[in-house]
């Protein structure tokens, strides 16, 4: 029997538990504050764990992002930077 190519093979969706979200960000930072709001609620609504870095105590995540912060990984690739998009990161989890 053939096998069917990756490129047709359809992939479950994932569930919204298999999913994280990482806040990067540094204290003092009022877009990291509103940027926690946002991802707080969007990952409590769909039930997504979240977890949250600090630059100040992580040299390499320093050197990465110290320009962007805040910044929000979807399953360790970047999503976005400075605003977060209620929006734009429910549709990234529900996807």
């Amino acid at each position: 029997m053939a096998r069917m190519s990756a490129l047709f093979r359809r992939t479950a969706p994932r569930s919204p538990h298999d999913r994280l979200v990482t806040l990067i960000r540094k204290p003092g930072c009022h877009l990291c504050d509103d940027a926690q709001v946002v991802v707080e609620k969007v990952c409590a609504d769909l039930g997504v764990p979240w977890e949250q870095k600090d630059i100040s105590q992580d040299r390499e995540l320093h050197d990465k992002y110290w320009e962007q912060i805040p910044v929000v990984l979807v399953d360790g690739a970047q999503h976005t930077f400075w605003r977060v998009s209620e929006a734009r990161l429910r549709k990234a989890l529900t996807d």
